[in-house]
């Protein structure tokens, strides 16, 4: 989110003084917020499916061992 006002601001700053490369500069900043965003959703996505897989998979396990004990 940082990378991401503060490019907007850079931007900001370019348009009204006319200067194409703080524009530009700002522009990749922002684009580079914004891929870091999506790196931070994806690892949580990652994170959560594993998570899941664990509950499933130790679910599995128990009923496993219950149907074994009986």
């Amino acid at each position: 989110m940082k990378d991401q006002i503060q490019g907007k601001a850079e931007e900001l700053k370019g348009k009204v003084t006319g200067d194409k490369g703080e524009e530009a500069k700002g522009k990749a900043r922002q684009g580079m917020g914004d891929a870091k965003a999506k790196v931070r959703d994806l690892r949580d996505d990652i994170k959560e499916e594993a998570e899941r897989r664990r509950r499933e998979h130790d679910a599995d396990e128990a009923l496993k061992r219950e149907n074994g004990s009986r």
